[in-house]
């Protein structure tokens, strides 16, 4: 059973910073991209950030200069750091991961609140 479990989450005011990590667990055989992803109320899900296991990456324009995706394979985590956050930031913020454990197929973590206010 393969787990992803998101933390990091909270009430910061708008300008502060967050970072997210997310952990994979279980009989994971490798890890391919990894990325985050956000929902904010009544809108769809969009996505954040995603890097490959070569390192390379992919941020919204929305984020582009605000957050830095990272990640440690020893690990199996990733890492959301958020800069000068906007309230239109605020979202459940969710991590997820293309892996093999028998099959290829992606994970999702249960999701961590990020909220921007003063």
């Amino acid at each position: 059973q393969v787990q992803l479990v998101e933390s990091g989450g909270g009430l910061v005011q708008p300008g502060g910073s967050l970072r997210l990590s997310c952990v994979a667990s279980g009989s994971i055989f490798n890890i391919f991209t990894m990325g985050w992803y956000r929902q904010a109320p009544g809108k769809q899900r969009e996505l954040v950030a995603t890097i490959t296991r070569g390192g390379s990456t992919n941020y919204a324009d929305s984020v582009k200069g605000r957050f830095t995706i990272s990640r440690d394979d020893a690990k199996n985590t990733v890492y959301l750091q958020m800069n000068s956050l906007k309230p239109e930031d605020t979202a459940v913020y969710y991590c997820n991961a293309d892996l093999i454990v028998v099959l290829r197929t992606v994970y999702w973590g249960q999701g961590t609140q990020v909220t921007v206010s003063s």
